[in-house]
């Protein structure tokens, strides 16, 4: 019944009608594709309440059908389709609310899959890679629960009117959670949860970093042959973030790092003793550093997220705060005119972060 109204929603609204949606084939493809990115920031920029400047031109293809409530940590989506049975799922990103930051901060690493306790009737069982070695960033988790909530629904409501094709797009926060989105919806298809006939593709722009190198590992290789890209201003900061720390624990366990300890201790006694001064003087430092990014960027943040939510109750925190790189990189690089057009001024902190500037040298890609 609710895809039934569904339908004659998309119908009455939009002249998108079942039998049209059947018939027609869509030709989503792999890999970037600077006019599909074009219209996409533009998608994003309609958020309106997320770097937003009103004089950005308006997408040309597709048209909005949908606004999530606002929810989690300042958390919304919107849907969007276009005539040619294309949905664009696009995420907010950041907001000038403070719990929207807070939803950044909370930067302590978890499982990438496990059961997050959102609240006493919201247990949020998640999977999000097949390596018990991924780890993501715990406050986008918590959007990523709260928005997949929502978006399920409406993917399979579009499904059965004849969608195969959704495009992902989330700016600057919504990047990130992006990823983790996406993530998810590829998982719940390979579980038969979500219909096997969907395409999904992913654009990542200008995202902070989602998780750890296993994780990333893992994204890449499900979304592979470019149906995942992330987009980065090479001279915007956010994609730099969260701060990143690698310890010996974070390599590999067949790595000679992680078994370092055990050829000291086979070593002579003043051998050995030189070389353990040298090793902990090297490994300590990262090791304490990495240790007080979880404790701060974790157990004392997550005091404040139970403030907005309070049956909260956090994953078990991984030891690691190895944030790395994701996703199919495109990088737009800027050249004497993007300064010109940019003046790199101090107090100008979102100067190459904004819309304008990736529009920009996306136009000239």
């Amino acid at each position: 019944m609710k895809k039934l109204i569904w339908a004659c929603w998309l119908t009455v609204s939009f002249g998108i009608s079942v039998s049209d949606s059947a018939a027609q084939d869509t030709d989503l493809k792999p890999g970037f594709d600077k006019e599909e990115f074009l219209e996409l920031l533009k998608v994003s920029s309609r958020q309106g309440d997320s770097l937003y400047n009103p004089k950005l031109p308006a997408p040309k293809k597709f048209n909005k059908i949908y606004r999530s409530a606002e929810m989690g940590l300042d958390n919304r989506w919107d849907l969007w389709v276009s005539h040619d049975q294309v949905a664009c799922i696009s995420i907010r990103g950041t907001t000038v609310k403070q719990v929207s930051w807070l939803d950044n901060f909370y930067a302590a690493m978890v499982p990438a899959t496990g059961t997050l306790k959102v609240s006493n009737d919201f247990l949020f069982e998640y999977d999000l890679s097949d390596d018990p070695r991924a780890a993501v960033h715990a406050g986008w988790l918590i959007a990523t629960a709260f928005l997949s909530r929502d978006i399920l629904p409406k993917i399979d409501s579009l499904h059965g009117t004849g969608y195969r094709d959704f495009l992902i797009m989330g700016h600057s926060q919504g990047g990130a959670i992006s990823y983790l989105l996406t993530a998810l919806l590829r998982r719940e298809q390979k579980a038969g949860r979500v219909p096997a006939d969907i395409r999904f593709k992913t654009y990542c722009s200008a995202a902070p970093k989602p998780g750890n190198l296993y994780f990333a590992y893992d994204f890449e290789n499900m979304a592979r042959g470019g149906w995942a890209l992330t987009v980065t201003n090479a001279s915007d900061w956010v994609p730099q973030a969260p701060f990143s720390i690698q310890t010996v624990g974070d390599f590999e366990a067949l790595s000679p790092f992680t078994h370092a300890k055990d050829v000291i201790r086979k070593q002579p006694f003043w051998k050995r003793l030189v070389m353990a001064k040298v090793y902990n003087s090297l490994a300590r430092p990262t090791e304490k550093a990495s240790r007080k990014f979880q404790k701060y960027l974790g157990k004392k943040l997550e005091v404040f997220v139970r403030k907005v939510l309070p049956e909260f109750e956090a994953p078990p925190y991984v030891d690691s705060n190895n944030y790395v790189r994701t996703g199919e990189q495109i990088v737009l690089y800027p050249g004497q005119d993007y300064f010109q057009r940019f003046p790199q001024d101090k107090g100008g902190i979102w100067i190459n972060h904004a819309f304008e500037p990736y529009l920009f040298l996306t136009d000239a890609y």
